[in-house]
C-alpha cells in the first residue's frame, strides 16, 4: 500500500503535526487521539493557503490545532471516525 501523507512540520511538543497528501497533492493536519482501545492520528484537509499561513505562523497553527481537539472543523475530517471516536491526546 503506498503512502498516503507526508509529515513536514511535527513538533513533538504541541502533539500535532502538518504535512502533504500525497493522494490529493493538497495538506492536512494531524491530531492524536486515543479511543480507550487505540491511539490513531484524526487528519484533516487543510483549505488552499492554510499550509503556508500555519509553516509561517505558529499561533494560527495552535489556534487551528485547539479549534480541532474541540471538535470545530469536523467538516474536515478526511476520514468520518467510528462511534467510538477518540479523545484528543
Amino acid at each position: 500500500m503506498a503512502k498516503r501523507y507526508a509529515a513536514t512540520h511535527f513538533p513533538n511538543d504541541r502533539r500535532y503535526s502538518i504535512g502533504n497528501d500525497l493522494k490529493t497533492s493538497g495538506h492536512y493536519l494531524a491530531i492524536p487521539v486515543i479511543n480507550g482501545i487505540i491511539e490513531y492520528p484524526e487528519q484533516y484537509w487543510l483549505k488552499p493557503g492554510k499550509y503556508e499561513d500555519f509553516v509561517s505562523d505558529q499561533s494560527a497553527v495552535l489556534k487551528f490545532v485547539e479549534e480541532c481537539r474541540a471538535q470545530q472543523h469536523d467538516d474536515q475530517l478526511i476520514f468520518v471516525p467510528s462511534e467510538n471516536r477518540g479523545k484528543p491526546l
